[in-house]
C-alpha cells in the first residue's frame, strides 16, 4: 500500500474523530471541546490534501468521506446506542463496496 494511501486512510479516521468531538462543543459554546473539535477538522483536511498529492481528487475524497460516514455511525450506534437497522447496515456496507471499489480500480 503506497505511502498515499495509507495517509488516506489515517485522514479518514482523524475524520472520524472529528465527528465525535462535535457534539461536545455544545454548538461550539465550550472553548475546549471546541479548540479540539477545530484541530481535528484541520488534521483530516491537511491529511486529505496530502493524499490527493498522489490520488485522485474524485477517489481520494470519496473514499475519506466513506471512512468517516462508516466510522461516525459505527460509534454511534456503539457509543451512542442509535438505532441498527436493515437499512442503516445496507448503507454501511454499500459504502465499505465502493471504498474498496475506489482502492481496486481507482488510479494508485
Amino acid at each position: 500500500m503506497s505511502g498515499a494511501w495509507i495517509t488516506l486512510i489515517v485522514a479518514g479516521l482523524v475524520e472520524i474523530a472529528w465527528s465525535q468531538s462535535i457534539k461536545p462543543t455544545e454548538s461550539f459554546t465550550r472553548p475546549g471541546p471546541s479548540l479540539v473539535c477545530v484541530a481535528l477538522g484541520v488534521t483530516s483536511v491537511y491529511l486529505l490534501s496530502r493524499a490527493m498529492r498522489d490520488l485522485p481528487v474524485g477517489t481520494a475524497y470519496a473514499v475519506f468521506t466513506g471512512i468517516g460516514s462508516v466510522g461516525a455511525v459505527t460509534l454511534g450506534v456503539v457509543l451512542h446506542n442509535d438505532p441498527v437497522t436493515v437499512g442503516r447496515l445496507l448503507a454501511v456496507a454499500l459504502i465499505l463496496a465502493g471504498i474498496l471499489a475506489a482502492r481496486l480500480f481507482g488510479a494508485s
